[in-house]
């Protein structure tokens, strides 16, 4: 979607400039990976409005393939305003009856995936229109060459007159579900790690983000993994949790271990805590690379700040 962030400090009332860029799950998901160097793809469909261009360019800026991107002439494009602040940003969401909400099931015929080896998606999509629900319990459904990546991204506003209950349905049939301990919380009355681990036994690869204390991975019959997450000076803490996906998926992609894998996640989350934006720029290689492979105490020791370590 199109995002709004204020280009001035103060209450988000008293701001009369604000910053045009991008936001969006998927999106953001497909950008970071695209910057960390792999192929990516992203898929929905924008408003034939200089909004849905102007998005459209911005993703592929990334080095992300647009091609299946479609272009509704009647529906606009979606937007959200973000009321940037260290603490929480307060979101406002403008999709209702927006181009993406008109995708549906005849969407998935239209997707190259001979050779692709992830598609994620995310709770919010099924929520949009009763054709995004059934284009996402198909693609569940449907066999499977690819792992099936799912970010549980619960936004209560969007299931206000919908039951959620499909979320715990879509993430059992996932390869790698992505929750949030205080989503879970939200959701289900479950916040510690392992409740929701036995609330979702079917997932082989679950990966439960808790905030600023770090993120823990449960794999199969293996013993749960917790990564601290990197303290970080924040300065806006939403789309942190899209890039920490980005970068669990490229350390799966490239054969890594649990514990590497997370710390992949928490420092793509903290290059995006760093900026007001939802894609920010990256730490610098030489820190990643070193931070991935360092002593517990050599990473509990480091602080990322808008200089940089």
């Amino acid at each position: 979607m199109t995002l709004f962030v204020p280009a001035e400090p103060g209450p988000a009332e008293e701001v009369v400039t604000w910053t045009r860029t991008v936001g969006g799950a998927e999106s953001n998901v497909a950008s970071h990976l695209a910057v960390l160097g792999l192929r990516t793809a992203w898929v929905s469909a924008v408003g034939d409005d200089a909004f849905g261009r102007a998005l459209v360019s911005a993703v592929a800026s990334f080095g992300v393939d647009v091609s299946g991107v479609q272009v509704d002439p009647l529906r606009p494009t979606g937007l959200y305003i973000k009321e940037s602040d260290a603490s929480g940003s307060p979101v406002r969401y403008y999709r209702r009856g927006s181009a993406a909400s008109g995708m549906g099931p005849a969407l998935l015929g239209t997707l190259p995936l001979d050779g692709v080896r992830v598609v994620h998606t995310s709770g919010i999509t099924p929520a949009l229109s009763d054709s995004c629900l059934e284009m996402m319990r198909a693609l569940a459904a449907a066999p499977r060459t690819f792992t099936l990546s799912f970010d549980l991204n619960w936004r209560p506003r969007l299931w206000a007159d919908r039951d959620p209950a499909v979320l715990r349905d879509l993430a059992a049939v996932a390869d790698i579900v992505f929750v949030g301990s205080d989503e879970a919380e939200l959701m289900w009355g479950l916040g510690e790690p392992g409740a929701i681990r036995e609330f979702l036994p079917e997932t082989p690869t679950l990966v439960v983000k808790q905030g600023e204390r770090g993120a823990t991975v449960f794999e199969g019959t293996s013993p749960p993994v917790f990564q601290p997450a990197l303290r970080v000076d924040v300065v806006e803490p939403v789309g942190a949790g899209d890039a920490f996906a980005a970068g669990f998926i490229f350390g799966t992609l490239s054969g890594w271990t649990p514990r590497r894998r997370l710390r992949c996640g928490h420092l793509r989350a903290a290059s995006s805590l760093l900026t007001h934006h939802d894609v920010g720029p990256s730490l610098p290689a030489e820190f990643v690379s070193r931070m991935l492979d360092a002593s517990e105490a050599e990473w509990a020791a480091a602080t990322v700040t808008g200089d940089h370590p």
